[in-house]
């Protein structure tokens, strides 16, 4: 029997953006393997190895879940290690090093690499030779945007570099609904039909930058009384964001929902999809947003450049500027033919990025390593 390893840093990871592939493998005969940190279920999962693994590489636990890995690793003589996530790609690729002189490949998916076009000089002197070192360590690596892609065939070692489109969103889930049933999901969940509604998917954190959307919602209620902002997301940032819609003044205007199993409603149910971050590699929470036909407004990075297409399906503006964000919301609100079009824009380009459309490029990937 062949076997697959997949390693991350946490497994809601695996839970929420591989059971696909896992499944694939387990339909096709397959030893699937997972090793990460966390208490989550998987299902398409014969082994479910817990190993102490940080996201911090300060972190001394990782010596103990390097340990622990390259002992998994020997155990089972993998056909193919698939590692995910920074730390996760760093560990699993050198616990394996001995490994592969015996057959085993080694495939890494960098979701966004720390160093990119704009990036703190102290991000490219710490990370570009860590994953310049590691690429010695690596068959394939497989990159999910175009400024990513080209970074790698340029600067970095690995004889095959592939791109795909990300994770895949869930097209099972996320899907346009019909304004009755828009009405009717509101109705269920606590709003009204007249508000407008903005969302942003995402953990509060320094790099999620929920403070721009903040701003700009208090930009935009001075002309229109009617936009409220939901933000779906554990606070992982000390309640700064919470404190600043208090002194903006718009608290009554934010709901800030936590992290919630329900993600699907929410965006049926909202009109804009908003997204404030500075970094992103492939965010699939503008994905699902977009299969619901939600118009977005995103600052200006990498990952956001990819999917958000200026005057296509919404609108891409510099990180920080609020008021242009706010400018936008608004004329999208207040322009019905507008709004119209970037919803349906919305639907059409964002169907290369469905599960289906990303198994199958991954599926060809794997090909050339079973």
């Amino acid at each position: 029997m062949k076997k697959i390893l997949y390693v991350a840093t946490i497994t809601e990871h695996f839970y929420y953006f591989h059971l696909p592939y896992l499944r694939m493998f387990k339909e096709l005969g397959w030893q699937v393997d997972v090793a990460s940190h966390g208490d989550v279920e998987l299902p398409f999962c014969d082994n479910r190895y817990e190993i102490p693994i940080r996201r911090s590489p300060a972190d001394k636990e990782n010596i103990q879940a390097y340990k622990k890995l390259k002992e998994i690793i020997k155990d089972n003589q993998y056909d193919i290690i698939h590692c995910h996530t920074p730390m996760g790609g760093i560990l699993a690729r050198l616990a394996a090093a001995s490994q592969r002189k015996h057959g085993t490949k080694i495939l890494y998916t960098a979701h966004g690499f720390h160093f990119y076009q704009g990036a703190p000089m102290l991000n490219w002197l710490v990370f570009y030779p860590i994953e310049f070192v590691m690429s010695f360590f690596t068959d394939c690596l497989i990159t999910i945007n175009e400024e990513d892609y080209s970074c790698a065939k340029k600067r970095l070692p690995v004889k095959d570099i592939r791109k795909v489109n990300g994770v895949g969103y869930n097209s099972d889930r996320y899907f346009p609904v019909s304004y009755e049933e828009k009405m009717a999901l509101r109705q269920k969940l606590g709003y009204s039909s007249d508000e407008k509604l903005l969302i942003y998917v995402a953990e509060m954190n320094a790099n999620k930058n929920q403070a721009m959307l903040i701003r700009a919602l208090e930009s935009v209620s001075h002309k229109r009384d009617d936009v409220r902002l939901i933000i779906a997301g554990a606070d992982n940032f000390n309640g700064e964001y919470v404190r600043l819609a208090k002194e903006l003044g718009v608290e009554d205007k934010v709901d800030f929902l936590g992290h919630r199993e329900d993600i699907n409603d929410l965006l049926h149910i909202s009109d804009i999809a908003v997204g404030s971050s500075y970094r992103e590699g492939l965010p699939v929470n503008v994905m699902e947003a977009l299969a619901c036909g939600l118009p977005v407004v995103l600052s200006d990075n990498r990952g956001h450049r990819v999917l958000g297409v200026n005057g296509e399906n919404g609108y891409v503006i510099k990180v920080n500027d609020h008021e242009a964000m706010a400018e936008k919301i608004k004329m999208i609100l207040d322009d019905d033919s507008l709004y119209s079009r970037l919803s349906e824009n919305a639907i059409k380009l964002v169907k290369p990025y469905s599960k289906e459309s990303v198994l199958a490029e991954l599926t060809q990937v794997y090909n050339q390593y079973t």
